[in-house]
């Protein structure tokens, strides 16, 4: 079921560097990395586990940088499904 505005501000006031996306009903985040080693290893880190709950990230990468969005199309907007992704992700980098 997706969130309603204050659901989605309370699910980001507990989600560190995620922010709504301005002209569409998704979050997002960017992460830097040391290089492009660390970046490609945490996108499969996150790719696994995406494939486990399946849901995926749109996400680009370059270099040493990675920018995520989360949304659920089926929903047409954002998901407890995508919260707990945006926590594993948020883990994962950590």
């Amino acid at each position: 079921m997706k969130l309603d505005d204050n659901e989605i501000s309370a699910a980001l006031g507990e989600l560190p560097g995620w922010d709504k996306v301005e002209d569409r009903e998704a979050i997002y985040r960017i992460f830097k990395f040391e290089d492009f080693a660390e970046a490609f290893g945490f996108m499969s880190r996150v790719a696994i586990h995406a494939e486990k709950m399946d849901h995926h990230p749109e996400w680009a990468n370059v270099y040493n940088r990675v920018e995520i969005i989360l949304t659920t199309h089926d929903a047409g907007g954002v998901t407890l499904k995508d919260v707990q992704l945006a926590r594993f992700i948020n883990h994962a980098a950590a």
